[in-house]
């Protein structure tokens, strides 16, 4: 760090150089760490008293991979916060207070009721939407990426129309 406040300070050509030759150096050691830790995994692999090791990192990498879906807490009837609600009870419990709740309003609220089919998406929104999409984003749960649905052009943007016209 002090070598890159160095540069940040001087701006010579002399302190950059010096700031990126520490920082290569900083690749190399973490490069070389790397390689010897993986063949220290991969020789534990032939240990038979280790070889469930292989299983146990594979389902950590699996499971550091998952979306995250739901929550683990919720509030329980008496008002109480339940933290690691995994039993049915407690979410049956909680799904009837939330669905059977009957929440007061007044009838003032009045919206006109628009008759017909529902406006159909252009074609122009479409393709701004897949303009504004973030590139090199993770997949979610339908495995797509922006870059795949603008790699495809007019046909990638037709489809889409289509499939959000058609629910």
């Amino acid at each position: 760090m002090k070598k890159y406040g160095n540069w940040k300070k001087e701006k010579s050509t002399d302190a950059w150089k010096e700031y990126k030759k520490r920082i290569q150096n900083a690749k190399t050691v973490i490069s070389l760490a790397k390689g010897k830790k993986q063949k220290e995994c991969a020789s534990n692999l032939n240990d038979p008293n280790r070889q469930n090791e292989i299983f146990r990192i594979a389902k950590q990498m699996l499971k550091e991979r998952q979306d995250v879906l739901g929550s683990n807490c919720l509030k329980g009837v008496s008002g109480k916060v339940i933290v690691d609600a995994k039993g049915k009870d407690s979410w049956k419990e909680y799904m009837e207070k939330l669905v059977n709740e009957e929440n007061e309003w007044d009838h003032r609220l009045s919206s006109r009721v628009k008759e017909g089919a529902a406006d159909c998406i252009r074609i122009d929104e479409v393709a701004a939407a897949l303009n504004k999409m973030k590139r090199h984003k993770a997949p979610g749960l339908s495995e797509l990426v922006a870059e795949m649905i603008q790699a495809t052009g007019d046909i990638g943007t037709q489809w889409i129309l289509d499939l959000c016209n058609g629910i």
